[in-house]
Protein backbone atom coordinates (compact mmCIF):
# COMPACT_ATOMS: atom_id res chain seq x y z
CA UNK A 1 0.00 0.00 0.00
CA UNK A 2 2.80 2.43 0.92
CA UNK A 3 4.64 1.69 -2.34
CA UNK A 4 1.51 2.43 -4.37
CA UNK A 5 1.07 5.71 -2.47
CA UNK A 6 4.70 6.72 -3.19
CA UNK A 7 4.25 5.90 -6.90
CA UNK A 8 1.05 7.98 -6.93
CA UNK A 9 2.81 10.97 -5.33
CA UNK A 10 5.72 10.68 -7.81
CA UNK A 11 3.27 10.44 -10.69
CA UNK A 12 1.40 13.58 -9.60
CA UNK A 13 4.73 15.40 -9.25
CA UNK A 14 5.85 14.16 -12.67
CA UNK A 15 2.61 15.20 -14.34
CA UNK A 16 2.84 18.66 -12.79
CA UNK A 17 6.52 19.00 -13.70
CA UNK A 18 6.95 17.17 -17.01
CA UNK A 19 3.47 16.69 -18.44
CA UNK A 20 1.13 13.72 -18.68
CA UNK A 21 2.96 12.05 -21.57
CA UNK A 22 6.13 11.45 -19.55
CA UNK A 23 4.64 10.34 -16.24
CA UNK A 24 3.44 6.91 -15.28
CA UNK A 25 2.27 5.42 -12.01
CA UNK A 26 4.52 2.46 -12.86
CA UNK A 27 8.18 3.21 -12.10
CA UNK A 28 8.55 6.90 -12.95
CA UNK A 29 12.13 8.10 -12.40
CA UNK A 30 13.32 11.67 -12.37
CA UNK A 31 16.08 12.38 -14.90
CA UNK A 32 19.48 12.43 -13.20
CA UNK A 33 21.24 14.95 -15.41
CA UNK A 34 24.60 16.11 -14.05
CA UNK A 35 26.94 18.93 -15.07
CA UNK A 36 30.68 19.10 -14.43
CA UNK A 37 33.43 21.57 -15.31
CA UNK A 38 37.22 21.69 -15.17
CA UNK A 39 37.04 25.47 -14.58
CA UNK A 40 35.88 25.29 -10.95
CA UNK A 41 34.00 22.94 -8.64
CA UNK A 42 30.23 23.10 -8.34
CA UNK A 43 29.68 25.50 -5.43
CA UNK A 44 33.30 26.67 -5.61
CA UNK A 45 34.99 29.99 -6.23
CA UNK A 46 34.96 31.17 -9.86
CA UNK A 47 38.56 31.93 -10.94
CA UNK A 48 39.06 35.49 -12.18
CA UNK A 49 39.79 34.18 -15.71
CA UNK A 50 36.06 33.45 -16.11
CA UNK A 51 34.86 36.82 -14.78
CA UNK A 52 34.30 40.23 -16.34
CA UNK A 53 37.15 41.48 -14.13
CA UNK A 54 39.50 38.95 -15.76
CA UNK A 55 39.60 37.49 -19.25
CA UNK A 56 35.80 36.95 -19.48
CA UNK A 57 36.25 33.39 -20.75
CA UNK A 58 33.23 31.09 -20.85
CA UNK A 59 33.95 27.95 -18.76
CA UNK A 60 33.80 24.44 -20.19
CA UNK A 61 30.99 22.07 -19.20
CA UNK A 62 30.16 18.39 -19.65
CA UNK A 63 26.60 17.10 -19.33
CA UNK A 64 25.78 13.50 -18.45
CA UNK A 65 22.56 11.66 -17.69
CA UNK A 66 20.32 13.62 -20.06
CA UNK A 67 17.29 11.64 -21.26
CA UNK A 68 17.43 9.89 -24.65
CA UNK A 69 14.75 12.30 -25.90
CA UNK A 70 17.19 15.22 -25.57
CA UNK A 71 17.75 17.05 -28.86
CA UNK A 72 19.76 19.95 -27.43
CA UNK A 73 20.47 22.07 -24.40
CA UNK A 74 19.85 25.62 -23.23
CA UNK A 75 21.83 27.57 -20.63
CA UNK A 76 20.72 30.46 -18.44
CA UNK A 77 23.56 32.02 -16.43
CA UNK A 78 22.58 34.58 -13.82
CA UNK A 79 23.54 36.27 -10.54
CA UNK A 80 20.81 35.44 -8.03
CA UNK A 81 22.11 37.97 -5.45
CA UNK A 82 20.83 41.08 -7.23
CA UNK A 83 17.26 42.41 -7.39
CA UNK A 84 16.79 44.69 -10.38
CA UNK A 85 14.70 47.79 -9.70
CA UNK A 86 12.91 46.31 -6.70
CA UNK A 87 11.55 43.42 -8.76
CA UNK A 88 12.13 39.68 -8.58
CA UNK A 89 14.41 39.85 -11.62
CA UNK A 90 18.15 39.32 -11.31
CA UNK A 91 21.18 39.85 -13.53
CA UNK A 92 21.28 37.75 -16.69
CA UNK A 93 24.89 37.09 -17.67
CA UNK A 94 24.47 34.63 -20.53
CA UNK A 95 21.80 32.82 -22.53
CA UNK A 96 22.45 30.07 -25.04
CA UNK A 97 20.30 27.40 -26.72
CA UNK A 98 20.22 24.84 -29.53
CA UNK A 99 23.45 23.43 -28.10
CA UNK A 100 23.80 20.01 -29.73
CA UNK A 101 26.72 18.67 -27.74
CA UNK A 102 27.00 17.32 -24.22
CA UNK A 103 30.54 18.73 -24.10
CA UNK A 104 30.92 22.51 -24.25
CA UNK A 105 34.49 23.71 -24.76
CA UNK A 106 36.04 26.57 -22.84
CA UNK A 107 35.59 29.86 -24.68
CA UNK A 108 33.18 28.68 -27.36
CA UNK A 109 29.88 27.02 -28.07
CA UNK A 110 29.34 24.18 -30.55
CA UNK A 111 28.48 25.20 -34.13
CA UNK A 112 24.79 26.02 -34.56
CA UNK A 113 24.30 27.24 -30.99
CA UNK A 114 22.45 30.52 -30.53
CA UNK A 115 23.02 33.16 -27.85
CA UNK A 116 20.56 35.58 -26.28
CA UNK A 117 20.98 39.02 -24.76
CA UNK A 118 22.63 39.49 -21.40
CA UNK A 119 21.87 42.48 -19.16
CA UNK A 120 24.09 44.65 -21.37
CA UNK A 121 22.05 43.76 -24.45
CA UNK A 122 24.91 41.70 -25.92
CA UNK A 123 24.43 38.23 -27.36
CA UNK A 124 27.53 36.85 -25.68
CA UNK A 125 28.94 35.44 -22.46
CA UNK A 126 29.38 38.03 -19.70
CA UNK A 127 31.42 36.70 -16.81
CA UNK A 128 30.68 37.23 -13.15
CA UNK A 129 31.11 40.83 -12.05
CA UNK A 130 30.22 41.39 -8.40
CA UNK A 131 30.73 44.97 -7.19
CA UNK A 132 34.07 45.83 -5.60
CA UNK A 133 34.43 44.64 -2.01
CA UNK A 134 30.91 43.16 -1.95
CA UNK A 135 30.02 39.79 -0.38
CA UNK A 136 30.24 36.59 -2.41
CA UNK A 137 27.57 36.46 -5.09
CA UNK A 138 26.11 33.12 -6.17
CA UNK A 139 26.15 32.66 -9.92
CA UNK A 140 23.93 29.90 -11.28
CA UNK A 141 24.34 28.14 -14.60
CA UNK A 142 20.97 26.48 -15.30
CA UNK A 143 21.11 23.70 -17.89
CA UNK A 144 17.92 22.59 -19.63
CA UNK A 145 17.69 19.42 -21.73
CA UNK A 146 15.15 20.05 -24.49
CA UNK A 147 13.25 17.61 -26.68
CA UNK A 148 13.34 19.94 -29.69
CA UNK A 149 15.27 22.92 -31.00
CA UNK A 150 13.99 26.42 -30.32
CA UNK A 151 12.88 28.71 -33.12
CA UNK A 152 14.24 31.80 -31.43
CA UNK A 153 16.42 34.51 -32.96
CA UNK A 154 19.86 35.46 -31.68
CA UNK A 155 19.64 38.22 -29.10
CA UNK A 156 16.33 37.03 -27.65
CA UNK A 157 15.64 37.94 -24.02
CA UNK A 158 15.56 35.63 -21.03
CA UNK A 159 11.76 35.93 -20.86
CA UNK A 160 11.51 34.96 -24.55
CA UNK A 161 13.82 31.98 -23.98
CA UNK A 162 11.85 30.77 -20.97
CA UNK A 163 8.57 31.05 -22.90
CA UNK A 164 10.05 29.19 -25.91
CA UNK A 165 11.23 26.32 -23.69
CA UNK A 166 7.80 25.81 -22.14
CA UNK A 167 6.66 22.21 -22.69
CA UNK A 168 10.03 21.15 -24.19
CA UNK A 169 12.11 20.63 -21.02
CA UNK A 170 12.92 16.98 -20.29
CA UNK A 171 15.55 17.53 -17.57
CA UNK A 172 17.26 20.34 -15.69
CA UNK A 173 20.47 20.73 -13.70
CA UNK A 174 22.32 23.61 -12.10
CA UNK A 175 25.98 24.43 -11.58
CA UNK A 176 26.84 27.14 -9.06
CA UNK A 177 29.90 29.31 -8.64
CA UNK A 178 30.71 32.00 -6.09
CA UNK A 179 32.59 35.20 -6.80
CA UNK A 180 33.49 38.33 -4.84
CA UNK A 181 35.37 41.19 -6.49
CA UNK A 182 38.50 41.80 -4.44
CA UNK A 183 40.44 43.47 -7.26
CA UNK A 184 43.04 46.04 -6.22
CA UNK A 185 41.84 49.61 -6.62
Amino acid sequence: MRTKFIHLILSVFAIATFGIGQASAQGFQLPNMQVTSNAFEDGGIIPIKYTSHGDNVQPNFSITGAPETTVGFAIVFHDIEVAIGGSTGDVTHWLAWNIHSRDISEGSLPAGSVQGSNIRGQASYMGSGAPLRDRFHHYVFEFYALNEDLDLAEGASRDELMAAMEGKVVAKAAYVGRYANAQPE
